[in-house]
């Protein structure tokens, strides 16, 4: 028991720890592929510690919102851990608190927090980049839970290590064209919620700032928060497409401390080699207008019907 709860601690520690070197990776090799040097992958280490010991600057206009939000966002972002297989590939103490349906209504709580202080500062920034992350929800969550949908009747459950025990022990159904049109469906969600699309930004530039500019009246530690929890969302929805969808191999079968050592290790190789199908699809895509954030969501939404008719003609 003790055992189980110590695992469990690590695997939130593992998030908290590791999601700012996964978004530095990502990063730097986006630079190295446009051949300019980049920060290094350490560098949101580094910003966030520079980000902590700023000075809070609060906007005159800013409630309550302004102040809980980054608290809550975080908060969720802890939460999510607890129920996904991050280094086991069995269900430890808290884990059955709720099922993969459920942690995505808590990512969800943590982003509609964060639309919400875009709001409430009263900047044009905010208030553009909140209604532009609000457009894109319309499409991107009714997307995420026909996934769901298939999921679960890929797998007869929802939750997440019986998933990955199903794809894991049975090639016939990883392989089967529902389940690839699952990989295919996320994967495209993926890219939306990691703000990866070619109509993003993650500089201030008002044409493409979605993420940016729901955050841009923050500063000190509640932006280092923010950020944070950018990387730990980031960094979590890598862990369900890698351990639940595309490769749920490589996980701690007895919860040994090697076996956890282990898994952390084959998590990052996963995420490296995702990781790099990422910067490739990002990079090698010319800049798009906003208005056709619509085409990719499409296709998503479509793959995962596709999914669910598949699974319905096995």
């Amino acid at each position: 028991m003790i055992r189980d709860v110590l695992l469990q601690i690590t695997q939130v520690l593992a998030v908290i720890v590791l999601a700012p070197l996964l978004q530095g990776t990502i990063l730097q090799w986006e630079e190295r592929v446009q051949r300019a040097q980049g920060p290094g992958i350490l560098q949101p280490y580094r910003d966030l510690w520079k980000l902590f010991h700023k000075q809070l600057v609060v906007p005159e206009t800013a409630s309550f919102i302004y102040w809980i939000a980054p608290v809550v966002a975080f908060t969720c972002m802890l939460t999510v851990p607890i129920l996904i297989p991050v280094l086991t590939n069995f269900p430890l103490p808290l884990s059955d608190m709720g099922d993969i349906l459920g942690g995505g209504f808590i990512l969800t709580l943590g982003s509609f927090f964060i639309t919400l202080a875009g709001l409430d500062s009263g900047s044009a920034y905010g208030g553009v980049g909140s209604s532009r992350t609000v457009m894109l929800g319309i499409l991107a969550e009714p997307t995420l839970i026909l996934v769901f949908v298939g999921i679960t009747l890929l797998a007869k459950a929802m939750l997440p290590f019986v998933v990955n025990h199903l794809l894991a022990g049975n090639p016939a159904v990883y392989w089967s064209p529902a389940h690839l049109f699952l990989v295919a469906a996320f994967f495209i969600l993926l890219l939306v919620e990691t703000d990866r699309l070619p109509f993003h930004s993650s500089t201030h530039i008002e044409v493409y700032m979605i993420e940016e500019g729901r955050i841009l009246e923050y500063s000190g530690p509640l932006l280092a928060l923010l950020r944070w929890a950018s990387a730990m969302k980031q960094f979590i929805l890598y862990i369900i497409f890698c351990n639940v969808l595309l490769l749920p191999w490589g996980l701690s079968v007895q919860g040994t401390a090697l076996g956890a050592l282990g898994a952390a290790g084959g998590l990052l190789v996963k995420f490296a080699a995702v990781g790099a199908v990422v910067v490739a699809v990002e990079t090698t895509q010319s800049r798009l207008r906003y208005y056709r954030y619509q085409e990719p969501l499409a296709a998503s939404f479509v793959l995962a019907i596709l999914a669910i008719v598949a699974n319905q003609m096995r």
